[in-house]
C-alpha cells in the first residue's frame, strides 16, 4: 500500500471522488502545510494558518495505478487556479501534492508535467515536503456519503464525482 497526500480544493471532494475507487483502501482528510500544531477546521478556515485542506489516499498500485491515482487529481480540480478551487478561496483550498520523499517527488513532478499538457501549461500546483498531517475532524471524514443531500455536495462535489466515474470508469467500485 501506498499514501499520497494531494490538496485541490475543499477536501470533501476529493474524499468522495477516490472512495469511490477499486483500490483505494482508505481515505482521510486532514490538514498539512501549515505552522500550528493540531489545527481546527475554523483556524484552517481562517487562512492564517498556512494548511491546505488535503487528504491522505491509500491505495494498492497493483490495482490501481500511480499515474491514475494522479491523473484522477487533476481531473477533479482546477490546478490552474492559485489559492482557490471555484468560490472556495484561500491558501487553504490551494491545489498542492505533499511528498514524502524524492521517489514520490519524481512521481508527483511527472503528474505535474502530464497535466500541463492537458492544462495548456499553466498549472499552480504547489509542490512541497510533507509536513505533519492532521486528521481532520470527524465530521469531515466520508462527508459526502454522510451527506448527499447537502447543498455543496450536490451542487460541486457530485459533478466531480460524476466526471472522474465517466473518464475512469474501468476504476470504479462496483456498486
Amino acid at each position: 500500500m501506498e499514501t499520497f497526500v494531494l490538496a485541490g480544493g475543499c477536501f470533501w471532494c476529493l474524499d468522495a471522488v477516490y472512495r469511490s475507487l477499486d483500490g483505494v483502501a482508505d481515505v482521510v482528510s486532514g490538514y498539512t502545510g501549515g505552522k500550528l500544531k493540531n489545527p481546527s477546521y475554523e483556524a484552517v478556515c481562517s487562512g492564517l494558518t498556512g494548511h491546505a485542506e488535503a487528504v491522505a489516499v491509500t491505495f494498492d498500485p497493483d490495482v490501481i495505478p500511480r499515474d491514475v491515482i494522479l491523473d484522477v487529481f487533476f481531473t477533479l480540480h482546477d490546478p490552474r487556479q492559485l489559492n482557490r478551487q471555484g468560490n472556495d478561496v484561500g491558501t487553504q483550498y490551494r491545489s498542492a501534492m505533499f511528498y514524502e520523499d524524492d521517489e514520490q517527488k519524481a512521481i508527483f513532478e511527472s503528474a505535474i508535467a502530464r497535466a500541463a499538457d492537458i492544462w495548456d501549461g499553466r498549472i499552480v500546483t504547489q509542490l512541497a515536503p510533507l509536513g505533519e498531517f492532521y486528521r481532520a475532524e470527524e465530521y469531515h471524514q466520508d462527508f459526502f456519503a454522510k451527506n448527499p443531500n447537502q447543498g455543496y455536495c450536490l451542487a460541486v462535489a457530485l459533478p466531480k464525482v460524476n466526471k472522474v466515474r465517466r473518464s475512469y470508469a474501468q476504476y470504479v467500485k462496483a456498486a
